[in-house]
């Protein structure tokens, strides 16, 4: 995914990681990283882990570091399992959603023969719908 794909996703991504194990910003990254989020970039990581501790889903607590300077290290609190918990509910129907798509494309794209959009469903669509043709 790109980095402009899983910026709106930040917040529930962190969440989950933070309630699994509390951390720091740059650990943080690293386990979006496997979790499978790579591209998202470290300031809006660290955007969205002050958003989130402004919003108290978040608390923060400076940890001294034995290679360097102290660490600020994220927990959840209640509000931030609350938070956590309707944004799963939410993804959950995105999935839903996400699923009733995908099912929709494979069935078109197998009639195509695996190529796409059949050719006479798509002379179809540009006789119903007037401005497709215009575009094209």
């Amino acid at each position: 995914m790109s980095g402009s794909d899983v910026r709106g996703l930040l917040p529930p991504f962190l969440l989950l990681l933070i309630c699994e194990r509390p951390g720091h910003g740059y650990d943080l990254i690293e386990r979006l990283a496997r979790l499978g989020a790579s591209d998202a970039e470290p300031g809006q990581v660290y955007r969205a882990l002050r958003s989130l501790e402004r919003a108290g889903h978040l608390a923060s607590v400076w940890v001294a570091s034995e290679a360097g300077p102290a660490r600020r290290r994220y927990e959840l609190t209640t509000g931030g399992m609350a938070e956590l918990q309707a944004w799963m509910r939410r993804l959950i129907e995105v999935r839903q959603l996400l699923e009733t798509c995908l099912t929709r494309w494979s069935r078109i794209s197998q009639e195509a023969g695996g190529h796409g959009f059949p050719a006479a469903r798509e002379q179809a669509v540009l006789e119903e719908v007037p401005w497709v043709r215009t575009r094209r």
